[in-house]
């Protein structure tokens, strides 16, 4: 509800929901576990990828990450309607 009006039922399905601390937790933990040696394999720095590598649930919520020395850091997690998933193992 936005002020003293009901948002329209296609209007709220149009808004993402946000990442509980449970999700973000899961999709840190997967992404330090399988996701970070892939991007070590890749000499990536810097980047944006989506989290659907943590469950096509989370496909349009996207991960923004940093290199700190010889790990990662994620800096945010963001939304984007049009996110897809993006195959590390090259």
């Amino acid at each position: 509800m936005i002020g003293a009006f009901a948002m329209p039922k296609e209007e709220e399905s149009r808004f993402p929901l946000e990442l509980s601390e449970e999700d973000q937790a899961r999709i840190r933990e997967i992404f330090f576990e399988t996701v970070v040696p892939k991007l070590k394999r890749l000499d990536a720095r810097v980047g944006t990828i989506s989290c659907e590598f943590a469950g096509t649930q989370y496909r349009n919520s996207m991960i923004r990450f940093n290199s700190t020395g010889s790990g990662f850091d994620i800096v945010d997690f963001e939304y984007d309607e049009e996110g897809e998933g993006l195959p590390l193992d090259l």
